[in-house]
């Protein structure tokens, strides 16, 4: 079965009057969890939208490169997406019902959460039109602080995709100019590893989505290559 044939029961699920919150919690398990994930990032992405006060073809085309939609799904996930646009529920209650499922209690949210996945999506729809609306970053700021990210892996993923926020290339590494080469050497291999698509889909990112993985595996390797560039210098 696939991906969008699941979330088309789940949509079918709420046209029977669940709520967004109760399809969550039934999809607390694999397989289920990447539907879980797909709906997390529609959702969101439907609030996200609604804080800065539109939606555009960008921010749409954005959404089907993250995500490979079949003609024919479509429709569950527009319907997915104008629930949770005109639900009445907050976004924050939506956080906080992804972040139970996801975040392994006790432990902060770092790069290599599925959590951090999600937040990945939600920059890169953000971003697709070329620009950063303040609401946009009130709103993933909020949302960051509810998945309990540490400010430091937040800070990494503006500056992937935000261009105001110039990346330096240590800061993407989330290593210091003053570490030895082979330490920093050490932070990019292990970035690489929890960027691996094998890797995203064993967290509870669905196949249809490693698309992720690209623009973050493009900044850690231009990172390494920019740091080893300066310092053979």
């Amino acid at each position: 079965m696939s991906l969008w044939t699941r979330i088309s029961e789940a949509v079918a699920a709420l046209r029977q009057g669940e709520s967004l919150s109760m399809v969550f919690e039934r999809l607390r398990t694999p397989p289920e969890r990447t539907v879980a994930f797909t709906i997390a990032v529609i959702a969101l992405s439907a609030k996200m939208a609604k804080a800065d006060g539109r939606v555009t073809r960008d921010e749409v085309a954005a959404f089907r490169d993250v995500f490979h939609i079949p003609p024919e799904d479509e429709p569950a996930a527009a319907r997915v997406f104008n629930m949770a646009r005109e639900d009445v529920a907050g976004f924050e209650q939506y956080a906080g019902r992804i972040a139970k499922m996801f975040r392994i209690d006790g432990q902060p949210c770092g790069t290599d959460s599925v959590l951090c996945d999600l937040m990945e999506g939600l920059f890169h729809i953000a971003t697709a039109d070329g620009e950063y609306h303040p609401a946009e970053d009130a709103f993933l700021s909020r949302v960051a602080e509810i998945f309990g990210m540490e400010d430091i892996a937040f800070q990494r993923l503006r500056m992937r995709h935000v261009p105001e926020y110039a990346p330096d290339p240590y800061s993407v590494l989330g290593v210091s100019p003053d570490d030895d080469l082979s330490d920093i050497r050490a932070a990019w291999r292990a970035e690489v590893l929890q960027t691996h698509p094998d890797r995203m889909i064993a967290r509870g990112v669905p196949e249809e989505a490693v698309r992720l993985a690209e623009r973050r595996m493009q900044a850690v390797n231009r990172a390494w290559e920019d740091i080893q560039a300066a310092r053979a210098a």
